[in-house]
């Protein structure tokens, strides 16, 4: 006899699969491992420290954070009417009134892109730092070489990790959420006890600071806000495991929304205990600290405010192990979107992808494929860094377009019935300001960040979407209008393939 998830899944056209075993806390937790503030306010601090300084950090963070929130609430509200593992894209199929089929098309093909860059950025970020921990602790010289051979096995151990089966992917998620939690406070709670003296609360809110050559200074703050951008992503994960949730209709937009919310909260007392342990406030102290040699100024704050190198190694290895579980969660809700779009027949090869382990409940084929994929995205930082920094650079801006479309489809369709979990009276104002500022970012995304535009600071964030966008124009006149969400995944529907849409 079906549960109640399985019936609602195959009222929505698809056979339950996978194996249906996270908790709504495992299902928040792999949300939260992901946008990881352990990972990405320490390893994006320089951007706004550069541009703004200490005001783009502390103010930037709770305002970008709250509008973000907008954009999960607005989420989490289709995400609980539609709880499928393809998420976006499928929301965007059954919210457009015309074109059904291109609109998932496209927001699917942003989505995966944006994931496996997303996989990628977290795991290299995460072997580069584990190279700067083996360098101060241990004197190893990092090497592009050395580097990348790192972020290969760290990305075989994350797909191994995930090919055991969702309770092992379950527990860990577990413990990496809580690892985030105690992490934090142990970072904060020796930030506060430990330096001798601390900047006042007027500095660490509005001190300001500029590197980035630019003159207007609402623009300069603006271009900070994107450190707390890039960190906010990849809350979409609990929309990509609804299939393996237990009643995941409540559980999947919850854990949408807590992980933003928890962020917003554990992220602003981390950044604002890193600001005020900074030791030299000067413009020069914090031009010096943005060159640290360490690559990593938080990390550089940590020994120059401690006072103790044995604590900052311990703080900065707390950091290196929230990065390994943000990497394994993120191939996590990767993998689970691969496979529902193979399911759908969208990528070439998508028979083998959307197959499901019987032992594990896993679609181990598409670990693998998103791993592998990971791995190519990454290779041309074996030969410079900034090329690698351009393939990447559509991991935001690519996921936020797929974030946002559903959302604005929902809104031009008067006919959407909301699931159990919904905003009622607030809807309207909370989708248009979700909107209205993805709208923003992602200009901000596509402007120059610094004012001495070189090979090594363009912003190749524009060209990334354009070549993501044409891959996928091609890809859908010369299969795609023939093979996704056709009769040839019948095997995985329990309707009509022509009326998965409708």
């Amino acid at each position: 006899m079906q549960d109640a998830d399985a019936a609602a899944l195959a009222e929505l056209g698809y056979k339950q699969e996978l194996h249906r075993g996270m908790s709504g806390f495992s299902n928040f937790a792999v949300s939260f491992s992901i946008i990881s503030i352990l990972a990405g306010c320490i390893t994006s601090f320089s951007i706004a420290l550069k541009s703004g300084g200490p005001a783009a950090i502390n103010v930037g963070w709770p305002i970008v954070g709250l509008l973000v929130l907008c954009v999960a609430l607005s989420m989490a509200e289709v995400c609980s009417r539609y709880p499928t593992a393809g998420g976006l894209y499928f929301w965007a199929g059954r919210l457009a009134k015309r074109n059904k089929r291109a609109w998932a098309w496209y927001v699917g093909w942003f989505n995966f892109l944006g994931e496996v860059a997303v996989t990628a950025a977290i795991d290299f970020g995460c072997a580069t730092t584990m190279m700067a921990f083996a360098a101060l602790t241990f004197g190893v010289e990092p090497t592009a070489g050395g580097t990348f051979a790192l972020f290969v096995v760290l990305m075989i151990i994350h797909a191994l990790l995930n090919s055991f089966g969702v309770k092992i992917v379950s527990f860990l998620s577990n413990v990496s959420a809580w690892w985030h939690i105690v992490g934090v406070a142990i970072i904060v709670a020796a930030l506060w006890i430990m330096p001798t003296s601390h900047q006042s609360f007027d500095w660490t809110m509005t001190a300001w600071h500029n590197e980035t050559g630019f003159t207007f200074g609402p623009y300069v703050f603006l271009m900070g806000l994107l450190m707390s951008q890039y960190t906010y992503t990849g809350y979409d994960a609990s929309a990509h495991v609804a299939e393996e949730t237990k009643n995941a209709a409540i559980a999947a937009p919850k854990g949408i929304v807590m992980s933003v919310v928890i962020s917003i909260i554990g992220g602003w007392i981390l950044l604002y205990s890193l600001v005020a342990a900074i030791p030299d406030g000067s413009e020069e102290g914090l031009t010096t600290l943005g060159a640290t040699p360490t690559g990593l100024p938080p990390a550089q704050i940590f020994l120059d405010a401690l006072g103790n190198p044995g604590v900052a190694k311990f703080l900065l290895a707390i950091v290196v192990g929230a990065q390994f579980f943000c990497g394994m969660a993120s191939v996590t809700a990767n993998s689970r979107m691969t496979y529902a779009f193979s399911r759908d027949n969208a990528l070439p090869g998508s028979r083998i992808w959307a197959k499901v382990n019987a032992r594990s409940g896993t679609p181990t084929n598409s670990i693998w494929l998103c791993v592998g994929c990971a791995i190519v995205l990454a290779s041309p930082a074996l030969f410079n860094t900034t090329a690698y920094f351009a393939v990447t650079s559509v991991a935001v801006i690519g996921l936020y377009i797929a974030y946002i479309t559903p959302v604005l489809l929902r809104r031009l369709n008067k006919n959407f019935v909301p699931g159990p979990w919904h905003l009622g009276k607030w809807s309207p104002i909370i989708n248009w300001v979700a909107i209205v500022w993805v709208a923003i970012i992602v200009i901000l995304f596509v402007l120059p960040p610094v004012a001495d535009i070189t090979i090594d600071t363009f912003n190749y964030a524009p060209i990334a979407v354009v070549v993501v966008f044409l891959l996928a124009t091609v890809l859908w006149y010369t299969t795609g209008r023939r093979t996704f969400m056709t009769s040839a995944e019948q095997e995985h529907l329990t309707i009509d393939a022509d009326k998965l849409l409708n």
